[in-house]
């Protein structure tokens, strides 16, 4: 391979990271404003991040119990 090709394909390696950077920095910027939408969804639900897994847990046993109720409250002979 000549100097001049071998130039011309390092460029447009350059060229091609360059793209890929602005592409992760685009994507980066789009993922910390759904994180900072999904922060201020939790606080109006005065919910802190961290106790997120124990909220979680909490509503899923209150569905489970609820359904529970509902299924007690339907006639069996339907």
């Amino acid at each position: 391979m000549d100097a001049e090709r071998e130039i011309q394909n390092l460029k447009d390696k350059i060229d091609k990271a360059k793209a890929l950077r602005y592409k992760a920095e685009a994507r980066l910027e789009e993922l910390q404003k759904q994180k900072q939408q999904l922060l201020e969804e939790l606080e109006s639900l005065d919910v802190k991040p961290e106790d997120l897994d124990v909220e979680i847990e909490t509503l899923t046993k209150e569905i489970g119990e609820l359904l529970e109720k509902t299924k007690r409250l339907i006639p069996k002979d339907i």
